[in-house]
Order: C-alpha cells, then sequence, then structure tokens
C-alpha cells in the first residue's frame, strides 16, 4: 500500500501506482518561520533539499537504538524534515506526514506538503522517513534495485532475491526483527520530542493510517487530530485482503464496460478474453516478441500471467488509466502486448523507484502473514493472482520476524477527531476499510471522493478540506461544498476505441 503521484484532473482522474504516492507538484513559498524552533527542541536542523521540491527545508537525523531493549546497542539515524510555518507565529502542534507501503520514506512525499500549503499558514510540516527507508538507515540491497529491462522489471523470482538481500544486510549487522510498526511508533515518539512539540496532528496514507492508529494507540494524550488516507485497518492482513480487492477492482472494471453500451460494443466478452491470456501465458510462461516501451526496439522476453496480471493490477490504482484496460485486454489478446507492457511498466517502475522492498518485507512477514490462516491461503487459490499471492508467503517462509505487539490487529478506540478519507475506485483500501476504523472512532468523518483510487489528498479541493479540518479538529464543521462535489465525481469514461473519441 502505498501513496502515488500523478497529477489528475478534478473529474476523477487518479494515480501512478500504489501502495505508495509521489504527488501533484506544487511550489512552496519559503516563509517567514525559518530559522525558528521551539524553545524545547533537542535536535539540530540544518537547511536541506528534498527530491521533487523547489525550497529548502530544514533537516536533521536523530540517533535512535536499533533495539530499544538495548539501548547500548546498534544505533541508527530517523531523517526528519520539518517544513516550517510560513508565520512568525505558528501553532504548537505539527502536522507530521507517515508515508504508505510499507516501504516508502516520507521525505519523498514532499509535493504531498507542497499541496497542503494551507496548513503551512499557521502549522510546520514534518517528514519521517521510516527506519530502513530513505534517509533512516535504509535497508538497501543491490538485488532489489529497480531494473531497467522489460522483462526483470516483472519480479520472477522474489525468493532468490529476498535471499540475496538477507546475505547482503547480515553482511552490515542488520537486526530485521526491529523493523517493525512498534519500532517506527517508538521513533516517531523520539522525533516529537527531539523537535519540541506536546502534541500533534497525524497525516496517514495507506499503510501510514496503520502507523497513525498505532501511534495514537501508543499515545493518546499526544496526538490532537489525524488524516487517515486510504484506511487501512489494524485489522487487515495484507497478503489476505490486498489480493483480493486488486482482483475485485479488476473485476468492477470488466463490468463496467459490460454496462456501457459503447464500450460492450467494440470490447466484448471481455472477461473471456481475460480467461483466455490465463490460459495462454500458463507457467512456465510465453516468450513474446514485443517493441520495448523506452527504445522502441524490438525485443523478445518470457512472461507468465502472473506478470501480465500483475501489469493489469498495477493499472486500477488510477482510474484514467484503468479507463484503458478493456483496450489493453483486448490487444493483449490478439496479440499485440505493446501497451500492456508500456502501462504497465510506467506503473510498476512509479513504485519500485518509490519502495524498499526489505523494509516491506520486515513489516508485512512479521505482522500481517502470520495471521493469515491455513483455510484463508487455501481460499487465496481461487484467485486469478494466486501465484502472486502465494509467493509473498514464500518469501515470508525465510524472512527474519519481529514480535508484533499483542494488540496490533485490535481496533483502535479513542475519541481524537478523524477525517477519513477514500477513493471509491480505491484497488487496495476500499471505503469499505475506512467504514471499520470509523466505528471505534466516535469523532471521525469519513469523505469518499467515489471517482478517485487509491489516495485523494493531493487532488481537486481536498487539501482545502485536510486544511480545514486541522484548523478546527472538527470533522464535523467541513466545507459542505467540497464533500458534495467529491461525492458526486464518477469513473473516468472507459475508452471504446483509441481511434475515436471518449463517449
Amino acid at each position: 500500500m502505498s501513496e502515488k503521484g500523478e497529477h489528475r484532473s478534478a473529474r476523477g482522474g487518479g494515480r501512478a501506482i500504489a501502495v505508495v504516492a509521489l504527488l501533484a507538484l506544487h511550489a512552496l513559498s519559503t516563509g517567514c518561520g525559518m530559522g525558528r524552533e521551539p524553545t524545547s527542541r533537542t535536535l539540530t536542523l540544518t537547511e536541506c533539499r528534498l527530491p521533487r521540491l523547489s525550497v529548502a527545508a530544514q533537516c536533521g537525523e536523530l540517533p535512535v537504538p536499533e533495539n530499544r531493549d538495548r539501548p547500548e546497542g546498534r544505533r541508527i539515524g530517523i531523517f526528519v524534515a520539518v517544513l516550517p510555518a510560513n508565520t512568525v507565529a505558528p501553532k504548537a502542534d505539527p502536522l507530521i506526514i507517515l508515508a504508505g507501503g510499507p516501504g516508502q520514506a516520507a521525505s519523498r512525499l514532499a509535493p504531498l506538503a507542497s499541496r497542503l500549503n494551507e496548513v503551512r499558514r499557521t502549522r510546520d510540516v514534518v517528514l519521517i522517513d521510516q527506519r530502513g527507508t530513505g534517509r533512516s538507515a535504509p535497508l538497501d540491497c543491490a538485488a532489489f534495485q529497480p531494473e531497467d529491462d522489460l522483462e526483470a522489471a516483472f519480479d520472477r523470482d522474489p525468493v532468490g532475491k529476498a535471499r540475496e538481500c538477507l546475505r547482503e544486510l547480515a553482511a552490515t549487522g542488520v537486526d530485521l526483527a526491529h523493523y517493525t510498526t512498534e519500532a517506527w511508533v517508538a521513533d516517531v515518539d523520539a522525533v516529537r520530542a527531539a523537535l519540541g512539540y506536546p502534541q500533534v496532528n497525524l497525516w496517514g496514507g495507506s499503510y501510514g493510517t496503520r502507523v497513525a492508529l498505532a501511534y495514537l494507540r501508543r499515545h493518546p494524550d499526544r496526538v490532537r487530530s489525524m488524516v487517515l488516507d486510504g484506511v487501512a485497518p489494524p485489522q487487515m492482513a495484507v497478503p489476505r485482503d490486498v489480493w483480493r480487492s486488486r482482483e475485485q477492482a479488476l473485476d468492477d472494471v470488466l463490468a463496467a464496460c459490460g454496462a456501457s453500451d459503447a464500450c460492450r460494443r467494440q470490447h466484448p466478452d471481455l472477461r473471456q478474453r481475460l480467461d483466455r491470456l490465463e490460459r495462454d501465458f500458463a507457467a512456465p510462461g510465453r516468450r513474446i516478441e514485443y517493441a520495448d516501451p523506452r527504445s522502441g526496439g524490438p525485443r523478445t522476453g518470457t512472461f507468465t500471467f502472473d506478470l501480465v496480471l500483475g501489469g493489469l493490477h498495477a493499472l486500477t490504482y488510477a482510474p484514467e488509466r484503468a479507463a484503458l484496460l478493456p483496450e489493453v485486454i483486448d490487444r493483449a489478446a490478439a496479440g499485440d502486448f505493446g501497451p500492456l507492457l508500456a502501462l504497465a511498466q510506467a506503473a510498476i517502475g512509479d513504485l519500485s523507484g518509490q519502495m524498499t522492498p526489505a523494509l516491506h518485507y520486515a513489516v508485512i512477514c512479521s505482522e500481517d502473514a502470520p495471521r493469515v490462516t491455513p483455510e484463508e491461503r487455501r481460499g487465496l487459490e481461487r484467485l486469478r493472482s494466486r501465484a502472486l499471492a502465494a509467493s509473498l508467503f514464500d518469501v515470508c517462509a525465510i524472512w527474519p520476524k519481529g514480535t508484533p505487539a499483542a494488540d496490533a490487529a485490535t481496533p483502535v478506540r479513542s475519541d481524537v477527531p478523524t477525517l477519513l478519507l477514500s477513493g471509491g475506485l480505491d484497488p487496495v483500501t476500499p471505503p469499505a476499510a475506512a467504514a471499520i476504523v470509523a466505528a471505534t472512532l466516535p469523532r471521525s468523518r469519513q469523505v469518499v471522493a467515489q471517482g478517485s483510487g487509491h489516495i485523494v489528498s493531493p487532488y481537486a479541493c481536498v487539501p482545502r478540506l485536510i486544511a480545514a479540518f486541522v484548523d478546527d479538529a472538527d470533522a464535523a464543521a467541513l466545507p459542505a461544498s467540497c464533500i458534495d462535489f467529491l461525492a458526486v465525481t464518477r469513473r473516468s469514461p472507459l475508452w471504446p476505441d483509441r481511434l475515436g473519441p471518449q463517449p
């Protein structure tokens, strides 16, 4: 689960991929507050630059124990970037950005902060890289470096790469058992204290919503308000729930095409054509010729249905890309794989450049995979994506595991004001997931952007909605015009004919 970074229209467009977001980029003003800091601040900050941000931030690194049970042992640095409030008298409670994944660094979400410039009128915005990501002792492995080759970009041997990565990390002395959500929550609070903030407001996206809820559970008096976008309930187990919801999102696109006269005429029997692709690309796969999406030169490669399906799933994160799925499936079934491979490479490339796979496995294999029962795993075997789901369990079988908190998968109960944001077309954290969290947060309010995908914070009127909420910490007093607009947005029209106009 991660955030995206592709700009879209207010009509309900989407995002690149995953699990994760690089977000729409707008310039930040430098602000009057540069150089001002709370008197209780103990962390030294200096001017720095963040990716895709046009102005300087104030950055520092807080040393923390890798294993808090052994404070004298190995220490790691937690990277912090503060975008100071644009006022000489800022509020004492900042907005802390918690990234998704798990495996995404908050410093890659600096463009989101630029969309939240109304929040910065009165408050600092703080980006903290989760331990193991970005500039916080990253769990980087050569085995998981992004691949330029298209065939290699679709991960064919995750277990082999995981073994190589584990050897690399072992040589550096990393203890992967301490790269968990609970350790990350402790880091966030250590940063809060070092920056001198008595209370904070939290923005979490995707997996970051789980972190925000975990922080609230541990430190209820230190949270003033929360904005949770693409909500992942504590009860969610990624290997069980995400594959199901991704498959449902793909089926929903096929059903939407079938319900549209124009799309159905141009692309009849889409489900049968997808079934044909599954048969044609059954293991050990099929060798095909294709034009390289980057160079245009002729290439050949062996692709399995798992790789094809992974590409199709990637397109569902962004509604404007999902609109191309009927055409992409049709052309692939006819032997033209160029559109599928080009779009899938773009979407998967967006993700691979943002994520740290080793940290992803450290969290998921410790906290999620063990909660999937044998019966639930057998249920996953009925999915088209059964092999993709199985590969994650295969990696987790060899990955070192930490110990999650005993209450990690239980609901969080609190009266802290909370704004829950959902995309109506989100393929991984659908609105129903936010409703689960809302049931135990009596001062929460869920807002659904019906025509949007995974992560809605950067788009249309949502930044103003967030600013209004953080300012008042009152979910009942939000701008009605924005909420009404988001409620009537709809799926982008499905593209029935690449040579003709959209309906």
